[in-house]
């Protein structure tokens, strides 16, 4: 049988639907562990939270503390957001079989252990007494180290219980997780996002085997998760009218030839995905149309091209909701490139409403 044929609009349609991103979900335990399927990156400060915002209603400055989410040091050493039931497929699923690194990340732990011996310290605390800076993150892997970083702070790191899942099981159910989000896939696109060895990648992906589906896309020959099939062939739903999704925001998430796929023009390409900032990215009616930045009190919307009345109403009825470290204002649009400013009369201790 020949591989199943997918167009650029059924893939990235396929996207917004298994990610949440054309109707937001309802907050509560099975939208959360939904939302971050894949994990939540929380490298830019409370970057997890504006993209829980993108999926669920009624999120709070505070729903990233939620007793559900946990945070660690996941794929590619990154700060993650994940479902604390999941944990262990983001810390331990990332262990090495065997060899110096699997070594390494088990001693590094053993130490971090020894040392905290039931305490929480920051985890600069940790290396001024154990002098290993950030090897520390290589002891996350064993899926015994968590932390609470709140983006300006070192973060605090304390122990816990050892999974109880195997690390090749892990592993395998990290990849299934990565191709129902950013399927269809390959398993060098597996191994560059969770920061392990091609060769894990492709035994990950071996093992899987019997439940993946050949396809050919605009990208050449790739892997689709055979459950997901009814999904990819289902026809497209209406578009969420906007949606303004936070650096490392999974669905732009993406490296090499699938950045092509998802904007096709190279100079928008160089804007989005910069070598110095981070900008958040604009997604307008199923494509992306734009880029925001944040700076103090001032959320700057760079839109290529001009948007609908609908899609720009859309930015500005349902902006989150973000703590911060001093009292800020809610925001409005000025100006082209889109301004978003403070408003003095609607001061809220604390908070923020922004885009």
């Amino acid at each position: 049988m020949p591989p199943l044929k997918l167009t650029r609009k059924q893939i990235l349609a396929f996207r917004r639907r298994v990610g949440s991103l054309d109707t937001r979900m309802p907050l509560n335990a099975t939208s959360l562990r939904r939302a971050g399927w894949a994990g939540l990156q929380d490298s830019m400060p409370r970057a997890a939270l504006l993209s829980l915002h993108a999926r669920i209603t009624g999120v709070k400055p505070s729903t990233w503390e939620h007793p559900w989410l946990a945070q660690l040091w996941g794929p590619r050493w990154s700060t993650y957001v994940v479902p604390k039931r999941d944990f262990a497929l983001f810390s331990l699923g990332r262990l090495p079989e065997e060899g110096k690194g699997r070594d390494r990340a088990e001693r590094i732990a053993e130490r971090v252990h020894a040392y905290l011996d039931g305490t929480r310290l920051t985890d600069r605390d940790v290396d001024g007494a154990l002098g290993i800076g950030n090897a520390i993150r290589y002891g996350a892997q064993t899926g015994t180290l968590a932390i609470r970083w709140e983006g300006a702070r070192a973060p605090t790191v304390w122990t816990v219980p050892a999974p109880k899942i195997s690390p090749a099981d892990a592993c395998r159910e990290l990849a299934r997780r990565y191709l129902h989000v950013f399927g269809p896939t390959t398993a060098q696109s597996f191994d560059r996002w969770a920061g392990i060895s091609r060769q894990a990648g492709v035994k990950a992906f071996a093992a899987l085997e019997s439940e993946l589906l050949p396809v050919r896309t605009p990208l050449g020959d790739e892997w689709l998760l055979a459950e997901d099939e009814t999904e990819i062939r289902a026809a497209a739903e209406p578009d969420a009218p906007a949606r303004l999704l936070p650096s490392g925001d999974a669905y732009f998430l993406l490296d090499g030839a699938e950045r092509e796929l998802l904007v096709p023009r190279a100079d928008q390409r160089e804007r989005l995905w910069t070598s110095r900032d981070r900008p958040g990215a604009l997604l307008v009616d199923g494509e992306v149309r734009g880029t925001w930045r944040r700076a103090r009190h001032l959320v700057r919307i760079e839109t290529w091209g001009r948007l609908s009345k609908a899609a720009h109403a859309a930015v500005r009825r349902k902006p989150p909701r973000c703590r911060c470290r001093r009292s800020t204002d809610r925001s409005r649009w000025t100006g082209r490139p889109e301004d978003v400013r403070p408003q003095p009369s609607d001061r809220q201790a604390g908070r923020c409403r922004r885009a």
